[in-house]
């Protein structure tokens, strides 16, 4: 089962941060804010990595 990824969208305050490490799975929509595109387009460490380097915890990953 692949990983579920969660953004809290009120928290994001668009720092990239997530893109950088995984721009597969994450963009920022018009506002800046980050979104998840595909959460299988990258591998369960570069998920948690994209959690622990959010800047504001916006990010959480469950491996399902």
């Amino acid at each position: 089962m692949s990983p579920r990824v969660n953004i809290e969208e009120d928290v994001c305050i668009g720092s990239g941060t997530c893109v950088g490490i995984a721009p597969a799975v994450f963009e920022l929509d018009d506002e800046g804010v980050a979104q998840v595109v595909d959460p299988t387009a990258a591998d369960l460490a570069d998920l948690q990595l994209a959690e622990t380097s959010c800047p504001v915890a916006a990010i959480s990953v469950e491996d399902e």
